[in-house]
């Protein structure tokens, strides 16, 4: 089986940026879990509401198998990891948690049509689910960086050189 680098993290993270740009920098292939649900069955918000969070799991549980089968890059919505399959799934993996403050999150979720954000305030709703998330992230991940501030590419390059063997896993950049 192949290891696969899988990024997890909080909606708005940047997990998918990050993501295609380091396949493309180790010349892999880049997998996003969000996006192949999309793609086979609609748009999340459709599928929220005509079948319910439950049943958008299950897809995306799906989605993230055929992800990690494939190895490469791996991004992960941000709620992939509540499905006990896929955290089972993860522990074969090269598991990258990318984080964010809250400060800087309010600019990359504005307008969101995320179904589990449409609520009066946004910003206080992703500190809840963050929140509630964290320690999962936290249990699963093998490195973290911040995406906070500074070019996004110090990150991708961050994640290469981990992945790489060249940098100390436990620093992470931000961290």
């Amino acid at each position: 089986m192949t290891r696969a680098i899988v990024l997890i993290g909080p909606m708005g993270a940047g997990k998918t940026s990050v993501g295609r740009r380091v396949a493309k920098t180790l010349g892999t292939s880049f997998h996003d879990s969000d996006a192949a649900v999309v793609r086979e069955h609609g748009p999340v918000e459709d599928i929220f509401a005509t079948y319910g969070e439950d049943h958008f799991r299950d897809l995306e549980r799906d989605a993230v198998a055929i992800g990690l089968a494939q190895g490469g890059v791996v991004a992960l919505g941000g709620g992939a990891v509540l499905h006990a399959d896929t955290r089972a799934a993860l522990r074969a993996h090269r598991v990258v948690l990318l984080t964010v403050a809250p400060a800087t999150i309010e600019s990359r979720i504005r307008g969101t049509r995320r179904p589990l954000l449409q609520a009066e305030d946004p910003i206080a709703r992703w500190q809840e689910i963050y929140a509630a998330r964290r320690p999962v992230y936290d249990d699963l991940a093998d490195v973290t960086f911040d995406t906070s501030s500074g070019p996004l590419q110090d990150v991708v390059d961050a994640i290469v050189a981990w992945v790489r063997g060249d940098a100390d896993t436990q620093a992470g950049v931000g961290q």
